[in-house]
């Protein structure tokens, strides 16, 4: 990544915070709405890796969060929010911990290979947590049953990210520069 590419701090008190936190979700809502016909292909994770990389954890967290409960408000609500909530918030403190420090550093398409893993271990988190509904003697079943739907959510994942992070890190460079620099 160019050396213009630097990680930001804002306050989620701030309207600008928010406001760019609601831009975020509503972006990544509509493009897991209009993409669920593509099981776990979707552009979230792309927003949320993003965000957690330029803002940090709090706000990678309450992104992914929102992004999961307003979407399932759409496409249907049910026990499973609870999973794919924590899968998300794991992705975002990975992210946080280890990929935001030397992201300047990465190349977009290891970034990319990244976020195509992130989709591969959403989908581990999100098998995971089914142990306490299905037992753990069904882990290994369960878990190979979903293997080639994290792998098209892992696909998707590589291809958003070197698709869309060209696109947008520069916009959302320029908007955080210009909003939060005032903060």
């Amino acid at each position: 990544m160019p050396p213009n590419h630097q990680i930001h701090k804002a306050s989620l008190s701030s309207v600008r915070g928010i406001t760019l936190l609601a831009i975020l979700a509503a972006l990544s809502v509509a493009g897991r709405i209009a993409l669920s016909s593509i099981p776990n292909v979707q552009p979230v994770t792309t927003f949320v890796i993003l965000m957690t990389i330029l803002m940090g954890l709090r706000y990678g967290l309450l992104l992914a969060i929102i992004v999961m409960i307003l979407s399932n408000m759409v496409l249907g609500i049910g026990i499973w929010i609870i999973p794919q909530i924590i899968a998300y918030c794991i992705i975002v403190v990975v992210t946080g911990i280890f990929i935001r420090p030397v992201f300047p550093k990465l190349s977009l398409f290891v970034m990319a290979i990244y976020a195509g893993f992130t989709g591969m271990l959403y989908g581990f988190v999100n098998s995971l947590c089914q142990v306490p509904l299905y037992d753990s003697t069904y882990f290994l079943a369960y878990y190979l049953a979903g293997v080639p739907y994290d792998t098209m959510h892992a696909i998707g994942n590589f291809v958003f990210y070197f698709v869309l992070t060209p696109l947008l890190l520069p916009l959302l460079h320029k908007l955080i520069n210009q909003h939060f620099a005032k903060s």
